[in-house]
């Protein structure tokens, strides 16, 4: 169901009081015999902080205790404000984050004084979250604390072109992702969203407002079903009454035995809002009956919509943007009590809900992993994006990104996953156009799968200077075909994946200054791998020593090969760049012998780069040299030997390429 956010406008002022820096972010040397010793079932550390009063009270306020931590802030005593400040702030009620927002920074100052820059900068993404003031200098202040620990996601059309270039060349399997229109068995010239799937991924429910004999002649939004038959969605067909109803009916999910309905309607008589949630249970006779309100505990005033159940179906998630919330639209949450009713809605909290909107939330069938739509998260691609999180001992972690290969530049929201974890179907927009929703589907990419949640991380530095690169880092899934979105290398030269343990994995870095990088990865669990790399210097031609013809002949050996397809390799993902090849031979036998042999091969080798890679004629030069520019004087066979050579020499172009930072 579309949602219609109420406007809350709230003024503070809050000052933001800097401290000096006690220490700076440390690189640490990674060791690729080393793993983190993490369990799969805790993907991040769990957050320091707690909100008991969260649902309890609104605002938590002690003029007592605020004056105690102001006089002794004034008096610098700061080893005294930081417990007495954690436990004021623990008390905040919902209110107290975007009223009291600087008491949240003031104590993240305090944590990154005294070291503990974890905790600091949980604050200060629950700052940025929730301010409702002018808050460029927070964000400036936490980006430079998290550029060596966010990511850095090559640009969607950059990394298909990545693609691009390998395909031809690559033994690895090509990604799979490309998001798919379902086509027009499901999709309408109407909006068509809130896709869901029964527990055999066998039927498929969604809304859509193609019908238009609702109130007041408007578009009706309501329920419709599709089967799936031998791999393919059969014709869309209403759910009728009484599902369907002159009010408006959507973000239909069905329990795992199938014989409950969860959904919305609004507009209904019997309702106690905008919206509200309802039951349906299946008759004997098969058809839909026994349409139950969830009732005031559950519903308000305002709207409530978008249900999905928890795996063992004792709690109910779902979107409202009822008064007294953190922003426009949050996730709430009840669960059944003993006696088999729904208790009393409860918000899900700051870490989640933000003080923009979060909507369309997703509990996984398998896994404890709630996924949502937010425009409120701290890296957003577009307007409203996909996160996931996981509940670790009770509290929900820090949100992700899925990615730019569902997250575009419009709205992604009103999704699910499939059982098995493979497909994502989602409704999307493009440009924010609201009016011209429909379904697509998607491989699933690694960065929304519930189970990637074993961390490759490394550093690349220069191995003479060890300074840190610049680069692409891409993974290849050898053993799934599951997408991974290509990073730029951070600032510091590190990066990381969130991946699927016991699988096989192709890293590859490519920078504009040395040759591509390849380490395959058997990953069993977290890994760390500190990488080193010569720089090519553009001034010195490279010699490579297995380039070595049979005498007087200019065929290509097999032992040259992989040589040359690194070559061939770096022009791919370099395509700027010019290659020049120089054949030489030693000063034994006719000299102009010697320099049509050089030329062949030169030739050979121009050729078999273009045609290993398809590569347009012009971009390499070859040029044999014969005898006339010796490296050494010739009085040994060894001197003749290294005179015997093909030299390579890159062309770098004069701007910096396309891609890399």
């Amino acid at each position: 169901m579309q949602f219609k956010p109420l406007l809350i406008l709230v003024l503070t002022t809050w000052l933001l009081v800097p401290l000096r820096s006690y220490g700076q972010l440390h690189h640490i040397p990674l060791d690729s015999t080393s793993g983190l010793k993490i369990s799969k079932q805790v993907p991040d550390p769990e957050l320091h902080l707690n909100f008991p009063n969260i649902n309890k009270i609104a605002y938590y306020r002690d003029q007592k205790k605020l004056s105690t931590i102001q006089k002794l802030e004034k008096r610098k005593q700061y080893d005294k404000v930081l417990p007495l400040l954690e436990t004021y702030v623990t008390n905040f009620g919902i209110e107290n984050f975007y009223k009291d927002t600087y008491l949240l920074w003031r104590l993240g100052q305090l944590f990154e004084r005294t070291g503990r820059k974890e905790e600091a900068k949980e604050l200060y993404r629950l700052v940025l979250k929730h301010h409702r003031t002018d808050a460029r200098g927070v964000y400036s202040y936490y980006d430079s604390l998290e550029q060596n620990t966010k990511n850095y996601y090559v640009p969607l059309d950059y990394y298909y072109e990545l693609v691009e270039y390998r395909k031809s060349i690559a033994t690895f399997k090509p990604p799979k992702g490309v998001y798919l229109n379902m086509g027009n068995a499901i999709n309408s010239s109407f909006e068509d969203y809130g896709p869901t799937l029964n527990g055999e991924d066998e039927v498929f429910i969604f809304t859509s407002k193609r019908n238009t004999q609702g109130l007041n002649g408007r578009a009706n939004e309501d329920l419709f079903f599709s089967k799936q038959n031998n791999g393919h969605w059969e014709e869309a067909q209403s759910f009728g009454k009484p599902i369907n109803s002159i009010y408006n009916e959507g973000s239909g999910r069905l329990s795992r035995d199938g014989k409950t309905l969860y959904f919305a309607r609004c507009e209904s008589p019997d309702g106690y809002g905008n919206c509200d949630l309802y039951i349906a249970k299946m008759q004997p006779d098969g058809k839909w009956g026994e349409i139950t309100n969830l009732g005031p505990d559950v519903n308000s005033n305002a709207w409530d919509s978008q249900p999905t159940l928890s795996r063992n179906e004792d709690t109910l998630y779902f979107a409202s943007d009822r008064l007294g919330g953190f922003g426009l639209s949050d996730i709430y949450y009840t669960y059944k009590t003993k006696n088999g009713n729904w208790a009393p809605a409860k918000n899900i909290g700051p870490t989640i809900n933000t003080r923009e909107s979060e909507v369309s939330p997703f509990f996984h069938p398998k896994y404890q992993v709630l996924y949502f739509s937010s425009r409120g998260q701290l890296y957003n691609f577009g307007d409203f994006d996909i996160y996931k999180t996981y509940k670790v001992q009770e509290h929900w972690q820090e949100p992700r990104n899925i990615g730019p290969l569902v997250n575009g530049r419009g709205s992604e929201y009103y999704f699910t996953i499939d059982a098995d974890s493979k497909n994502l179907y989602y409704a999307r927009s493009e440009a924010n156009d609201l009016q011209n929703l429909d379904l697509f589907s998607f491989p699933l990419p690694m960065e929304a799968h519930p189970l990637a949640v074993t961390k490759v991380q490394g550093t690349l530095t220069d191995s003479v200077t060890n300074k840190p690169l610049s680069g692409i880092v891409s993974i290849i899934d050898l053993d799934n075909g599951i997408e991974v979105s290509s990073k730029y290398l951070r600032p510091d030269g590190s990066f990381e994946f969130d991946l699927i343990d016991n699988s096989r994995y192709m890293l590859m870095i490519q920078g504009p200054d040395f040759f591509t990088i390849e380490k395959e990865i058997s990953l069993q669990d977290d890994t760390k791998l500190d990488l080193m790399t010569t720089l090519i210097d553009y001034s010195i031609p490279m010699v490579f020593e297995n380039i070595e013809f049979d005498p007087n002949m200019s065929e290509i050996k097999e032992n040259m090969k992989p040589i040359l397809d690194e070559v061939a390799l770096f022009l791919i993902d370099h395509p700027t760049f010019r290659l020049e090849i120089a054949g030489h031979t030693d000063g034994a036998g006719d000299p102009d012998f010697n320099l049509v042999l050089s030329q062949d091969r030169a030739d050979a080798i121009r050729q078999y780069i273009e045609r290993r890679v398809n590569m347009v004629e012009g971009r390499i030069d070859a040029i044999g040299y014969g005898s006339t520019k010796p490296i050494k004087e010739e009085k040994t066979a060894e001197d003749r030997k290294i005179n015997r050579r093909v030299e390579f020499r890159l062309i770098k172009p004069q701007k910096p390429e396309r891609g890399f930072k």
